[in-house]
């Protein structure tokens, strides 16, 4: 890259830490501003201008307010503590926003939980969170009566849309009871002696690897979080920000919502994802911006063309996730003049942003910015999966283009705090000590990431996912890339599994497949792709691959599965002419039993 070239970039580069830095500086950790002390900001300076439009309806932000309001005089007359948690299991929808929102101004803590849990999984978020009261609605409400069963407190359930034929004594309609409330701001007093540091939110992670556990968002990161984005993506008034992910995720609710509200601009408010009208609801509802999972961005492309692909307003997507080998095709086959990637979790203290756009890359950290970026990648030891410690005690810090694990620096301040998880074990389960000098303590994000000597970030896998193979390591993400364009593919994931008798794990690929599987086909294509030890051993194909609410694949339920074809079906192996042939009942038992090495 040339020199221009280099200016050009750092200059947008600082541009966009610039604007985002100004918007969360104003935050303190002790500080008494609150979340909804922004929203309520926003809504004095923007009142009549549309805050948030759905299917069916749009809302002024005063109106979303004095919702909101309601839903906070509701929790009062409920004589709810500032001690108590509310849980919401609710659809993407307008009162969504309002009933979290209005709970905090009221000092009560709201619990978000994944619309696609049932039965334990979703009594388990409840009682971590120590949820007794919960909202629901007309698409919930059963799914929450099958938890109750497995629900260690006595729960009162308060439904939207209630039949009176429903109505029982732990289950009552909410409609009426809110509309009565009154629409007027709670005095502030009622959340006096809050400050940041108290939670504002519980925000749970997919559960991928298991149950899912609840990440604390005090006040100052569910601020963070909005006010970073509203001034990261430079929006404004004008702009409609497109926004059809889960608002029980930290990237649907709270950095898709940001953008719009505290600019005074439009949330359009989508359900669920559909892959079918995305393009016409784009077109038909003038979004200038849309928020992204990277999954949902590889969904789009494999899709047939559809009219009103190129010929919309969007100026910018924004989100994370979105892999290398998505990317290019996304941008350039739907015209997206700008796409900002970040990076960051939704417990975690680590985060880095792509503010010019590099392709693969999750977001950049330049030589002079290393000190005040919170992010360094330390050697890691797969075997062991923790990382290498050196002859003093102390990590390795990975060197330019060595895979490392992210870490960031725990602190007393918005950059460095960690506010970990309702579980005090599982917060120290990700807390790392004596990483450079003696007493510091780092969180550890689980992610392996390498950096180029231009300062660039690219993500390489979860910890868990990368596994060794024939005394190699091998990175599920870096497979599922290089599968992607095979013939005939439509979807591949990528995992380990262990084989009796062998060093480490075998390679594993499930596959969605357009027509007719050709494993001849499928062999030649990987073996020019990979090296050796990186190639399938196993192909398992699948007419879907199931997916958690927010478009992640459940790879744990795949490694249980295994490869046995009495389980998973149609399974095929490595070996014979065409490269892969069907693995038999017969030649699982040999593997199974050690007579045959792979």
């Amino acid at each position: 890259m040339g020199l221009a070239a280099n200016i050009r970039r750092d200059l947008k580069f600082a541009a966009g830490l610039r604007r985002l830095l100004k918007r969360i500086k104003p935050i303190s950790l002790d500080g008494d501003v609150l979340v909804c002390d922004d929203f309520e900001e926003a809504v004095d300076r923007f009142g009549d201008n549309i805050a948030l439009e759905d299917e069916t309806r749009s809302l002024t932000y005063r109106e979303l307010d004095g919702m909101a309001n309601r839903y906070a005089h509701w929790a009062r007359s409920r004589n709810l503590r500032r001690s108590d948690v509310i849980g919401l299991v609710m659809t993407n929808r307008p009162e969504f926003i309002a009933a979290w929102m209005g709970f905090s101004k009221v000092g009560i803590a709201t619990a978000l939980i994944n619309t696609n849990l049932t039965g334990q999984a979703l009594a388990h978020c409840l009682n971590i969170a120590g949820v007794s009261q919960v909202v629901a609605d007309e698409e919930t409400w059963r799914k929450c009566e099958e938890a109750r069963p497995f629900v260690t407190r006595t729960m009162m359930l308060w439904v939207l849309g209630l039949r009176g034929e429903d109505e029982m004594s732990e289950r009552r309609g909410l409609d009426n009871a809110v509309r009565s409330g009154s629409s007027v701001r709670p005095p502030k007093a009622a959340r006096d002696g809050l400050t940041n540091r108290d939670t504002a939110l519980y925000i749970y992670t997919s559960g991928t690897t298991g149950l899912p556990k609840a990440a604390k968002i005090h006040h100052a990161r569910a601020r963070t979080y909005m006010r970073a984005f509203a001034g990261a993506t430079a929006t404004t008034a004008e702009d409609r920000v497109f926004n059809v992910l889960p608002l029980y995720h930290s990237t649907g609710g709270l950095v898709g919502i940001g953008p719009a509200f505290l600019n005074g601009g439009r949330l359009i408010l989508r359900r669920k994802f559909s892959a079918s009208s995305f393009w016409k609801d784009v077109n038909a509802t003038g979004a200038t911006v849309f928020v992204y999972i990277g999954e949902l961005c590889r969904y789009l492309v494999n899709c047939p063309e559809q009219e009103g692909e190129r010929g919309h307003k969007l100026r910018l997507a924004f989100g994370n996730g979105l892999r290398p080998d998505v990317w290019s095709d996304f941008q350039t086959r739907f015209a997206i003049p700008e796409i900002f990637e970040f990076y960051g979790s939704t417990e975690g203290n680590v985060s880095v942003f792509n503010f010019d756009g590099k392709p693969g890359s999750i977001g950049r950290v330049p030589k002079f910015l290393k000190k005040q970026i919170n992010i360094r990648l330390v050697q890691f030891d797969i075997d062991t999966e923790m990382p290498v410690r050196a002859a003093n005690g102390c990590c390795v810090e990975a060197k330019p283009g060595e895979i490392g694990e992210a870490i960031g620096l725990i602190g007393n301040d918005i950059r460095h705090d960690f506010s970990g998880y309702a579980d005090k074990a599982a917060s120290e389960k990700k807390i790392l000590t004596d990483v450079f000098q003696r007493g510091d303590r780092w969180f550890r994000t689980g992610d392996l990431m390498r950096q180029d000597s231009e300062g660039y970030f690219y993500f390489i896998d979860r910890i868990g996912d990368t596994f060794r193979w024939k005394g190699e390591n091998v990175s599920t993400a870096e497979v599922e890339q290089r599968l992607a364009e095979a013939p005939g593919v439509k979807e591949v994931i990528a995992y380990g599994v262990p084989v009796p008798g062998a060093e480490g794990k075998a390679g594993m690929v499930t596959l969605v497949v357009e027509g007719k599987f050709s494993p001849k086909a499928f062999a030649e294509y990987a073996d020019a792709q990979l090296p050796p030890y990186a190639r399938p051993v196993f192909v398992r194909l699948a007419k879907t691959l199931e997916t958690t609410g927010t478009f992640k694949y459940r790879k744990v339920d795949l490694v249980a599965e295994g490869f046995d074809p009495a389980v998973v079906g149609t399974v095929y192996v490595r070996g014979g002419k065409s490269g892969y042939q069907r693995l038999t009942a017969d030649a699982f038992a040999a593997i199974r039993n050690g007579e045959t090495r792979l």
